[in-house]
Parts: C-alpha cells; structure tokens; sequence
C-alpha cells in the first residue's frame, strides 16, 4: 500500500465482482500480504496504471490530475450499451 497520505476512491463492483473480490481476499489475501480488500484493490489498479503507463506512455508517470478533474461513477445505459457493439 502507499506510503503516502491516502486519498479516498470508491470503485463500483457488480454484486457477483464484489462477491469474488471478497472471497479471493478472504481466501488468499493473507497469503499475498493484503491486510485489507483496500489493499488488495490498489495493488490490483496500481498494476493495471503501470500497464497504460508502458503501453501509452512510453513507460512513464502521466501528470497527476486533481480531484474533481477525471469522471467518475459508472457509464449510463447508453454508454454501456455503444461500448458492447
């Protein structure tokens, strides 16, 4: 987990995701070192920015956006429905 000041993200699971999030936490979190769903979440996202960083920024930290900047919440039906096609 950082060791930094955390800042507060709350991601949206569907129910059977959240489900099998925490049953692989409650199942081999404690053998991978996670204290916490939280830390397990981040390692995970952390991962998954370390990718996008290799694959669309030439390896490098992208500039930190502030709060408030990048959307959140989840895509609308709509959204949801243009991104299966």
């Amino acid at each position: 987990m950082s060791k930094a000041k955390p800042e507060s993200f709350s991601p949206y699971f569907a129910t059977a995701d959240a489900g099998q999030v925490r049953a692989a936490f409650a199942a081999a979190g404690h053998l991978e070192g996670y204290a916490s769903i939280s830390e397990l979440i981040e390692a995970a996202t952390l991962k998954e920015v370390r990718r996008l960083q290799r694959r669309h920024n030439n390896g490098k930290p992208w500039e930190p956006l502030p709060p408030g900047i990048a959307r959140t919440g989840r895509r609308s039906k709509e959204e949801e429905a243009r991104h299966r096609q």
